[in-house]
């Protein structure tokens, strides 16, 4: 017993060759028995068989092989016998394949199974019964039945004996389909006086080792004269039946006759040797007539032969073959078999990829058994049959598993019989996921709203990005993309949660600093490599009414105060000033407008709503008080709205001795009252007074080492007269004797807002200070150094060893000047 690997290959589908290996094994081997080292025949690793999860396809055949795949071996899993597997057919061989995956591989395999001798001749009947006359002739012939012997060759019936073999002996005659016809000839005539019953032993001897028998026991009664037998028309009869023939169909009609008259010429009919059972497939009448007692299937049987005998009334008979050829029909559907398959596939495996191997078998012939198989259409999917029975299932196009994650791919083999029969077989194939698909953002952009001063941490808005993947590779994590928002890390300002896409505030944001900004933000997938895309998002902050108006002009100050003059002279609608306010915020929230909260004198004058100018509204009287304080309020449009006042102070004069001692009142009954400002101004000044005492120090200390050098000193002129804005009769009323002009300079922020002012054209507003009982000529003076056009506004001193003096005087003036700067922002 030994393995051959054969020398040659069969390509069954793409990229796989297979080699057979036969086997050869003698018959009825006991369980467990080596047939062969199949992994070293097909040069194998036993590893190889175990990953490959190897295993024996045997199609229709019943298992008699088993693969042991720790070992690499093939034995005997079920006792073989020859003669139920394979009958008279020779060679009698197992045909099977052992198949493996990762991948896909398909080697047949033979195993001759060779026969030994297991069964002895057999006689279809222990005895036989012959009537043959006294007056039958030397060389008579009697038909003798044959034995069966299912073994094959020289393990087959080889011979017979006759004992005794006084009056008979034997004879084998060859016939023309290979087969051996045994009668009994008559040497020595009988007589039936001396000896009217005898009894033979037939012996079947086949020419095994060891040697069997059988045997046959035969009684002959001597009759009288009958000295002819039968003799059938025809040697050998052949006949033709379907396969789905009825019980009861005549399939032909053997015919004999005989010389004799009487009941010796008289013949009967019936089916001598065949193979055991056949008897009951079919039965003959007494007319010849041979008829189908069972049903037929070609599958198993295509072919029967019959011997048939005639004997007549004394004995005498003779014998006749009778072929029947069983006509196929198209009674069997297409067997389809599995070998391999796939479970899932990569939606990146390439056109050609195997997804499966199977067999297909139709046990009808001709064209009832050939089959062509088609897989549904709309699959990419395509069936090759790559060699006689076998197919393969093939991917013909590109995978997607976005556009289907699954398919069931159902394959159907049909025969070209009439009708045609066939059958189906239904794969579902998983297409696995590779990481083909980035991540996309649902919008190309993103815009959000947020209104100021919100709370750290608030979430703003959402970016939401999907992946037509699967599982990890499916997964998005967003990502803020490093950039600066004003020179700042944009992370200062938000934060994206890395699961949600949730963008959060870090900070409280302000209208008036930054209106809004843009930042990237990056979705990722979890694959590997990952792949990702952007978006930008762009965050609009919402303006919240968070800031009051702020009064520019007039300006309130604690160290000198601002008073408007108008003469008793003015008509209805004279100009007396505008009050001046802007608002950071925007939109409505910086829409402002001006009323009159209290007045000395409500029917004196009115506050334009949207100007602020303030104007008289009727004629000034000689009964009107000099002294006019107006409390104006200015609100903005916000929801709700914030507010700020200003105190206008308004004297009704005619020349400035009139009003000076009225001023003067005025600003002691509304300043000094406040012991708190008192002491605020207390302290400043002592502040004030230390800090130029150590600049003094310094600035002597230097001037005394530099005395022999010019030096120039710059200092800015720290007391400055404020003169109101210039002002022009909007209304044409002529009540204005000067042309007045104001400019205002304005600014998104009010806290960086500049305000320029010109100078007077007149004298008409009086600036006095409190502390000081000057000199209209001192104010006029300061005032003609200011009005000059060109005069720069800080003072430059020459200080040479000869004047030391004067660094007393100007430390002096410093200190005051200093003094009365700080108060002065002080009290604002």
């Amino acid at each position: 017993m030994k393995g051959q690997v054969l020398l040659f290959f069969l390509v069954l589908f793409p990229r796989f060759v297979f080699g057979q290996v036969s086997y050869s094994i003698p018959e009825e081997m006991a369980k467990g028995s080596l047939v062969g080292y199949i992994a070293q025949d097909l040069g194998l690793d036993v590893k190889r068989l175990q990953a490959g999860r190897a295993r024996i396809h045997t199609g229709d055949n019943v298992e008699y092989i088993q693969l042991n795949k720790e070992k690499g071996l093939l034995v005997i899993k079920e006792k073989v016998d020859r003669e139920a597997l394979c009958g008279q057919t020779t060679p009698c061989a197992l045909h099977f394949q052992i198949a493996l995956e990762n991948p896909i591989e398909i080697f047949p395999v033979t195993v001759v199974i060779t026969d030994i001798n297991d069964n002895a001749p057999v006689f279809e009947r222990e005895e036989r019964r012959f009537e043959i006359s006294e007056s039958a002739v030397v060389g008579s012939k009697f038909m003798l039945e044959k034995a069966i012997d299912p073994d094959i060759g020289l393990n087959g019936l080889q011979s017979y004996t006759l004992k005794p073999n006084d009056n008979f002996i034997l004879k084998m005659n060859s016939q023309s389909d290979g087969g051996k016809k045994v009668e009994m000839i008559l040497q020595k005539s009988l007589d039936r006086e001396k000896q009217e019953y005898g009894s033979l032993l037939l012996t079947a001897v086949d020419g095994g080792e060891p040697q069997r028998s059988g045997t046959m026991q035969i009684h002959i009664t001597v009759l009288d004269v009958n000295d002819n037998a039968p003799v059938f028309t025809q040697t050998v009869y052949k006949a033709e039946i379907k396969e789905n023939s009825v019980n009861g169909t005549v399939i032909t009609k053997v015919s004999a006759s005989d010389a004799d008259k009487g009941s010796n010429g008289e013949v009967s009919y019936v089916i001598g040797n065949s193979m055991r059972g056949l008897s009951n497939v079919f039965v003959i009448t007494e007319d010849g007539h041979l008829v189908l007692n069972a049903p037929l299937d070609y599958e198993k049987v295509q072919k029967y032969e019959i011997y048939v005998e005639a004997v007549d009334r004394g004995g005498l008979s003779d014998s006749s073959k009778v072929i029947i050829d069983v006509g196929d029909i198209n009674d069997n559907i297409p067997v389809i078999k599995i070998i391999s398959s796939s479970i899932s596939i990569g939606e990146d495996s390439p056109s050609g990829t195997v997804v499966a191997v199977m067999s297909v078998n139709d046990p009808d012939s001709d064209v009832n058994g050939k089959v062509g198989c088609t897989i549904n259409k709309n699959t990419p999917f395509a069936i090759t049959s790559t060699s006689s029975n076998f197919y393969s299932i093939i991917t013909d196009s590109d995978l997607d598993r976005e556009r289907a994650s699954d398919y069931n791919i159902t394959v159907t083999c049909t025969d070209e019989g009439v009708p045609s029969l066939s059958s189906s077989v239904t794969l579902n194939l998983q297409i696995s996921d590779v990481n083909d698909n980035a991540p996309v953002f649902e919008r190309s952009s993103y815009e959000a709203y947020i209104v100021e001063n919100n709370t750290p941490g608030l979430s703003v808005f959402t970016v939401k990005a999907t992946d037509a993947d699967w599982n990890q590779n499916a997964r998005v994590s967003y990502i803020l993309e490093d950039s600066s928002v004003n020179g700042v890390p944009v992370s200062s300002y938000v934060s994206v949660s890395a699961d949600s896409g949730v963008i959060h505030a870090v900070r409280s944001f302000d209208y008036e600093q930054i209106k809004d900004f843009h930042f990237r933000v990056r979705a990722q997938d979890g694959g590997s490599p990952p792949l990702s895309s952007n978006v930008t998002v762009k965050i609009m902050i919402q303006d919240q009414n968070d800031n009051p108006p702020q009064v520019l002009y007039p300006v309130q100050t604690g160290g000198s105060l601002v008073a408007e003059m108008v003469p008793r002279s003015a008509d209805v609608g004279y100009l007396v000033t505008k009050v001046v306010a802007v608002d950071v915020d925007s939109g409505q929230n910086a829409w402002l407008s001006y009323k009159l909260q209290k007045a000395t004198d409500r029917a004196l004058f009115e506050v334009g709503l949207q100007n602020g100018e303030i104007r008289t509204i009727r004629q000034v009287t000689d009964k009107d008080a000099v002294k006019q304080r107006l409390t104006v309020i200015v609100e903005d449009n916000g929801q709700p709205s914030r507010s700020a006042t200003v105190i206008v102070n308004v004297v009704v004069a005619d020349s400035f001795p009139e009003v000076l001692s009225e001023f003067t009142e005025l600003t002691h009954d509304k300043e000094y009252n406040d012991n708190l400002t008192f002491y605020l101004v207390l302290a400043l000044a002592v502040v004030s007074f230390l800090f130029i005492t150590c600049l003094v120090v310094i600035i002597s200390v230097k001037i005394y080492r530099w005395r022999q050098s010019r030096i120039l000193y710059h200092s800015n002129l720290p007391v400055i007269p404020y003169y109101p804005p210039r002002y022009s009769d909007t209304l044409g009323t002529g009540t204005l004797p000067h042309v007045y002009n104001y400019e205002v300079c304005r600014t998104t922020d009010s806290r960086k807002s500049d305000c320029k002012f010109g100078r007077a054209g007149s004298q008409n507003v009086l600036i006095m200070d409190p502390s000081s009982t000057g000199t209209m000529q001192r104010i006029q003076s300061e005032k003609s150094i200011l009005d000059e056009p060109d005069s720069p506004l800080e003072v430059r001193i020459n200080i040479t060893s000869q004047t030391a003096q004067y660094n007393l005087l100007f430390s002096l003036v410093f200190f005051f000047s200093t003094l009365e700067s700080n108060m002065y922002k002080c009290i604002m």
